[in-house]
């Protein structure tokens, strides 16, 4: 018995990948801009809130980078390859945890330095 992928077009894992990017980075910065704000509000006059975005903004670029310019050095057999699908599911995975933890990780850190050096 074929499995369902045997005799279907796989879809280009570029594009898919970009597109997961373009995504993960417009949650990324909104949770940025949600988490940073509520820090900025709580710690008034405080530099670490501002150090935490510097760091977030940072931390970010580069990783995008480079799970673009992994899923973008396929040729184009490999971009239809189903076999890397178990390898595209994991570099997906790895970008939202990212997006989505980053941001909350981070000023969790620095509001916590905050109190300390409060």
């Amino acid at each position: 018995m074929d499995s369902p992928i045997a005799g279907a077009q796989v879809s280009d894992w570029r594009r898919k990948m970009s597109d997961h990017i373009a995504y993960a980075l417009l949650v990324y910065t909104a949770l940025q801009i949600f988490v940073t704000i509520g820090a900025l509000k709580a710690h008034g006059g405080s530099l670490l809130p501002y150090f935490a975005l510097v760091i977030l903004v940072v931390a970010i670029i580069p990783a995008c980078r480079r799970f673009e310019a992994r899923w973008n050095g396929l040729t184009d057999e490999q971009a239809h390859d189903p076999a890397l699908a178990p390898y595209y599911r994991r570099d997906r995975l790895a970008l939202w945890l990212l997006a989505i933890g980053l941001p909350f990780a981070l000023t969790a850190l620095f509001k916590g330095l905050a109190l300390l050096f409060a």
